[in-house]
């Protein structure tokens, strides 16, 4: 099956005032606030669909604006691009949220899905009023998909006596297009894996070594059979691209220190209270005293785990990740200037052939 080439929509661009602090800071926490920019939506939409990727995924926290709605947004601009939704479990209803996906999928002529996230961090959902801890949320969250899935397939009403949700009559009255890719997951735990291969369309695999990569995608591959079902493979990437491999090794040490410098100073309080670092805080190993010390540790760990090199070097560990089952890759990198885009498109030429680039599914 041909790889499907993913991108990202956000709702406003990365906090910079010029191109190379943008591209810089991508590698930085990203601060709690964040507007709703239409034309940048827009554009970036248009231009992941221009440059030959298939989909894109709008991201989520709790001060962050709505991705049902920036999503609408995105889709509303192209006409190609698939978008996934990340959706948090325990910000509404499941009945809800199966009718905004369906109607999102509808309007967009079958290019929506929803990307299911739990929240790993305690502090984070109880910013929307989730009180639940880690371990309750999983248990939520199998009665949240039983529900969401029924809600998206059943064309008659149905009734749910469960922990968490009581429903009488449940159902909706738009359903998704047939054929289509509803849900993805990413849970690493027992639970998560249970759940993914319960429910999700696809899994997405967390960066790991590429023994072990092959390891946990056999293991989700086997649960899902269990239940009948197929899964495909997601892995995210973060890239540093350059002409040659030497001049990304530059480039990324460059990135690293203007990330350092760029989030020091009398406006550092913007990264150091991060939601990526809340999962270090609740474990203890972030001290709000040395609060500057992780904010540049999570920057050496974004390059350390980033794929640095050529369009060629890039994709070559790319068809690595393929061989091992991996279905799906998400291009997550700076795409600040025509060089940027340029790198781009490059790297998706190698990936997938240009002549095959305009013959795209629609199914996920």
């Amino acid at each position: 099956m041909e790889l499907d080439i993913r991108g990202g929509v956000r709702a406003a661009p990365v906090t910079g005032r010029t191109p190379a602090e943008r591209q810089a800071l991508r590698f930085a926490p990203d601060p709690r606030e964040r507007t709703a920019d239409p034309e940048h939506v827009a554009l970036t939409a248009r231009q992941n669909e221009e440059d030959g990727l298939d989909s894109a995924l709008v991201t989520q926290s709790s001060s962050w604006p709505d991705p049902w709605l920036v999503a609408a947004w995105a889709l509303a601009a192209t006409r190609r691009l698939r978008v996934a939704v990340a959706h948090r479990i325990g910000t509404t209803a499941p009945t809800v949220a199966a009718r905004s996906l369906a109607t999102l999928d509808r309007l967009s002529g079958g290019r929506a899905a929803a990307h299911v996230i739990i929240g790993s961090s305690d502090a984070d959902v109880l910013r929307d009023g989730d009180v639940l801890g880690k371990a309750d949320r999983y248990r939520r969250a199998g009665e949240y998909l039983e529900v969401f899935r029924r809600t998206l397939t059943e064309r008659q009403g149905f009734d749910h006596d469960g922990e968490f949700y009581r429903l009488r009559d449940a159902g909706s009255g738009v359903w998704p297009r047939p054929g289509g890719e509803l849900l993805s997951f990413g849970g690493s735990s027992p639970e998560g894996l249970d759940l993914a291969a319960r429910f999700a369309d696809v899994y997405a695999v967390r960066a790991l070594p590429l023994p072990a990569t092959r390891a946990r995608i056999r293991e989700i591959r086997t649960a899902a059979a269990a239940h009948g079902r197929t899964l495909r493979i997601w892995r995210h990437l973060t890239l540093v691209l350059a002409a040659t491999d030497a001049e990304a090794a530059d480039r990324a040490r460059w990135l690293a220190r203007e990330a350092v410098r760029l989030t020091s100073g009398a406006d550092s309080a913007r990264w150091t209270g991060a939601v990526q670092l809340d999962r270090d805080r609740e474990r203890g190993s972030a001290d709000p005293a040395r609060g500057r010390a992780q904010v540049e540790a999570y920057i050496r760990r974004s390059l350390a785990a980033s794929f640095v090199g050529s369009p060629d070097t890039v994709a070559a560990r790319v068809d690595l990740l393929r061989a091992a089952g991996v279905d799906i890759v998400q291009l997550d990198m700076a795409v600040e200037t025509d060089e940027d885009r340029a790198l781009r498109r490059a790297l998706v030429d190698r990936l997938r052939p240009p002549a095959r680039a305009l013959a795209r599914r629609r199914v996920w």
